[in-house]
Order: C-alpha cells, then structure tokens, then sequence
C-alpha cells in the first residue's frame, strides 16, 4: 500500500463564461496538496494574444501556477492539439511528480 497520498488530475469544461477558470483558481489554493492549473484553451496558447482570450492575469498567475499559456508565436509558429498534448501530458506528470494536483480547465472543444 502507498505511503503518500495520491495526488489527482482533475479536469473542469464548460460553456464560456461559466466560472471555470474562478472554480479552478479556487480549487488550486484549497485542495488538499494544492494544485496548478493546466489551461485547455485552443487562444491562450498564442503568446501576445491577450484580448478576448480571457488569459489569467498576472495576479492570478502569482497566486496558482498556470501550464499552457504563451506557449506559441501566431506570427511565427504551428500549434496543433497534438502539441497542446504532448506539452499538457508533461505538465500534469511534472505537476504530480512533485505530488500536487494537477486541475485541467478549459472549454474548448479542439483540446
């Protein structure tokens, strides 16, 4: 039997403007471990695209650790939901590994 608690992955989707992001920044600071967020959202990969993708702010991110967030240029970069995978699988075995709970939000449908 394990000697550590096991730490989860918690995943939160939804309609736009539902609350998912406020749910997640809520639970990452009271859960039980603590969390970090891995965002799911196919706009907040681009980096410099601030307006009308509802990233986090800076004071958000001061509080919880946020994972896929500028992660690409527009200008300059390919991003596929291939690569928003490959770069989700690491942060949620990173996140786990350092026995917090990772908290995947997002609403769109291509991730």
């Amino acid at each position: 039997m394990p000697t550590h608690t096991q730490r989860k992955t918690i995943v939160i989707a939804g309609e736009t403007a539902s609350g998912k992001s406020a749910l997640a920044l809520w639970l990452a600071q009271n859960i039980p471990g603590g969390g970090e967020i891995v965002v799911a959202d196919s706009m907040q990969v681009w980096r410099g695209m601030d307006i009308g993708t509802a990233k986090p702010t800076a004071a958000e991110r001061a509080l919880v650790a946020h994972h896929g967030i500028d992660l690409a240029d527009p200008h300059h970069d390919a991003f596929s939901a291939a690569d928003w995978l490959r770069e989700a699988t690491r942060a949620i075995a990173d996140i786990r590994a350092r026995q917090r709970n990772a908290i995947v939000v997002g609403g769109t449908n291509l991730y």
